[in-house]
């Protein structure tokens, strides 16, 4: 797994997992259902985890881990160049996150593949949510196109009811 760094932007990488199923399933009490967006023939679905193993709420240090798939749908090869994420607390505050790739990747996806990993983000509040847009340029013609991120919600069973 992967944890970015609202601070820095830099990712933590570490092993990565698939997501499974691709609907919108709920499947554990600290799991959330798929969020999926299709943008310009490139599919992102997400679920998030919330990881109480590694949180310390006491302490106002909450963990989550979210897995991401993207397939492309399109009948040419893109690459995914770089992301951008807002990451909001539940005290409304945005944190900016840019860089290169996913998880030290710029993945090539060929038409009708999928690529999937495994990231996280730590807050210092029990919940909050994510947004972004991955960038991707089109292999054979240099087409640049963003790719939208769906809003998901980060939710711990710390909060006092649910937020998102």
């Amino acid at each position: 797994m992967s944890i970015e760094d609202p601070k820095s932007g830099r990712t933590k990488r570490s092993a990565s997992t698939a997501i499974q199923p691709q609907r919108p399933v709920r499947s554990a009490e600290n799991t959330r259902a798929d969020y999926s967006r299709t943008t310009h023939e490139v599919c992102v679905s997400v679920r998030s985890f919330f990881l109480a193993d590694q949180s310390q709420p006491d302490e106002n240090h909450f963990v989550w881990a979210y897995c991401v798939k993207i397939e492309n749908q399109r009948t040419e090869p893109v690459q995914l160049m770089r992301r951008t994420w807002q990451i909001t607390d539940a005290r409304g505050r945005t944190q900016h996150v840019h860089g290169a790739g996913v998880v030290g990747e710029q993945p090539v996806l060929e038409p009708g593949e999928s690529f999937e990993y495994t990231s996280g983000t730590p807050l210092d509040t029990p919940s909050g949510f994510m947004v972004g847009a991955y960038h991707m340029v089109v292999q054979s013609s240099g087409e640049s196109f963003d790719v939208a991120i769906p809003a998901f919600s980060l939710d711990s069973p710390h909060q006092s009811g649910r937020v998102h």
